[in-house]
């Protein structure tokens, strides 16, 4: 059985304030984007499972991976009825660029376990074991506009579509530490109720919202803040860095493409 988990991007990001358990309180609207990894599995050839990855490399063991995790989350909970498999994960996305493809990746093996093993877990009940892999996890269970809060578990759907715009999204290979972004920021209230993000015209998202780590991130590493203004130049009618970054993402008209120059290598996506 075969699943293709894809990324999301963040429309407005704001730190509201830092909890007693070491996470932080956020607002944001997560946004799907159909761009995507392949996940499969099949039985197992042997009384080990094993999880094989190809595409690009992914930096860390087998037990750390998200989607190791999550089967093994489903074995401990289900026990018998979680047949030995083999999985196969093809990375496409880029990975630590504020995309969360990795916690796609964990997500959507819940989901195609759920499917594969006839678990009739509801998608509050998948939620629920997506967030014990991360907390932006349970976003990709429901996978369509969302804004968020808390950790990023406490969700409400949003109506946005952007469908009418094109996506580029330009991924520097320049690697950012959520948790150093997080020590960066001073929590503060929202500046906008991104609840009402519906309600604002596109073309009013520039001088409305913004992401509060790129202050942070771009006194780090200036050249992100250029991509940014690049997408300004070229005609982006909005433009943000997603999540903590790196990944720097503009909405155009439909089939506009900007041009981008960086002396740092860099991926670019359309969609």
């Amino acid at each position: 059985m075969v699943s293709f988990p894809n990324c999301k991007i963040n429309l407005g990001l704001y730190i509201t304030n830092k909890r007693d358990d070491s996470y932080h309180n956020l607002e944001t609207v997560f946004y799907p984007i159909p761009l995507r990894d392949v996940l499969e599995v099949v039985p197992a050839k042997s009384s080990e499972p094993e999880l094989h990855i190809s595409g690009k490399a992914v930096a860390g063991n087998k037990e750390d991976n998200l989607v190791w995790r999550a089967y093994k989350l489903m074995q401990k909970t289900f026990g018998e009825r979680m047949p030995l498999l083999d999985i196969y994960l093809h990375k496409s996305l880029p990975m630590g660029a504020g995309l969360g493809g990795g916690s796609s990746d964990g997500a959507f093996m819940l989901r195609l376990l759920n499917e594969y093993c006839k678990l009739s877990l509801s998608e509050e009940q998948l939620a629920a074991y997506a967030l014990q892999l991360g907390s932006d996890c349970p976003f990709f269970i429901y996978n369509t506009p969302q804004f968020a809060e808390g950790r990023g578990e406490q969700m409400e759907p949003v109506a946005i579509d952007l469908s009418g715009f094109s996506i580029q999204i330009i991924c520097p290979q320049v690697h950012i530490s959520t948790a150093k972004a997080f020590a960066m920021i001073k929590p503060q209230k929202a500046s906008y109720n991104l609840r009402e993000l519906a309600n604002l015209p596109v073309v009013e998202w520039r001088d409305q919202i913004s992401n509060d780590f790129e202050a942070a991130v771009f006194s780090q590493h200036p050249q992100l803040a250029d991509i940014k203004q690049q997408l300004y130049n070229q005609g982006a009618i909005y433009a943000s860095m997603s999540g903590s970054g790196s990944a720097i993402y503009g909405l155009f008209s439909k089939g506009h493409q900007a041009t981008i120059q960086s002396d740092t290598a860099f991926e670019r996506f359309y969609v």
